[in-house]
């Protein structure tokens, strides 16, 4: 559970809300008509440029902005190192074993590559063909939420020329003047929201999740052709480290640069 995105989801909310109960108004912020236009008419148009899958998925993905994810940067290294040791005492063939037991596919694909005494440009390619494919279907779905923020406010606006035109077409009768006005104003609010309190922040927690995991398939691409290439342990360790914030960098320096 990613708290961070709890707290921005609720913390927005709750400082809008709560500047509208000092301004005495905290009431005439709930239209259900004016969250219709703007939520449902912007989410609508998504299906004219996405494709049916990805629309109704994109509740899954945004649900992913609260979770957290170990990539385990740190655990890489200590595995690629400890691979590296293994490969220089018994050969690239000893690998094999530990192959079977790996959970990360990624890596394991690449050790396969190596064993299989593959080449290290081909093993680069096939490897980077993979990371680019992956940050390519990450980026469609962040495309896609950046669409629904770029939507929302233009509802919005629809929502507030609804509302004066509402206004305007029946001026005599002056019951209806509030509720037309209260839809065409708060509509603006509700596509404002959207974007600035929910889609742009959420678009950005994705893209830092997409960047975090294209990262440790970095790590990987890098620590495999290092083993491919037959490095020191040491030089791998090295090219692993520089990968890691200081801080992370500390706690496991002294594992993996070992005399």
């Amino acid at each position: 559970m990613d708290i961070a995105s709890f707290i921005g989801l609720f913390g927005g909310l709750g400082v809008v809300m709560f500047g509208a109960l000092l301004g005495g108004s905290l009431g005439s912020l709930i239209h259900l008509p004016s969250l219709f236009i703007t939520g449902g008419g912007s989410y609508m148009c998504l299906f004219l440029t996405f494709p049916l899958s990805y629309v109704v998925g994109i509740f899954s993905v945004l649900g992913r902005c609260f979770k957290t994810f170990d990539y385990g940067e740190k655990t890489l290294v200590q595995k690629l190192v400890s691979f590296s040791e293994k490969a220089r005492r018994e050969g690239i063939l000893a690998l094999e074993e530990e192959i079977q037991d790996l959970d990360d596919e990624f890596m394991r694909n690449g050790l396969r590559f190596v064993v299989d005494g593959t080449d290290g440009e081909v093993i680069r390619a096939l490897m980077e063909n993979e990371l680019n494919q992956m940050e390519s279907r990450h980026n469609s779905w962040i495309t896609l939420v950046n669409a629904w923020a770029t939507l929302a406010p233009g509802f919005g606006m629809l929502g507030t020329v609804i509302g004066l035109i509402g206004m305007l077409s029946n001026l005599a009768d002056k019951s209806s003047l509030g509720p037309n006005m209260a839809t065409a104003l708060i509509t603006t609010l509700y596509g404002s929201m959207m974007q600035n309190w929910l889609f742009v922040p959420m678009s950005g927690k994705l893209g830092y999740q997409n960047s975090m995991e294209a990262k440790s398939r970095e790590m990987v691409i890098e620590g495999v052709l290092s083993i491919q290439a037959g490095d020191n342990p040491r030089i791998l360790a090295q090219k692993m480290l520089t990968y890691l914030s200081p801080k992370d960098r500390k706690v496991i320096e002294s594992d993996v640069l070992k005399d």
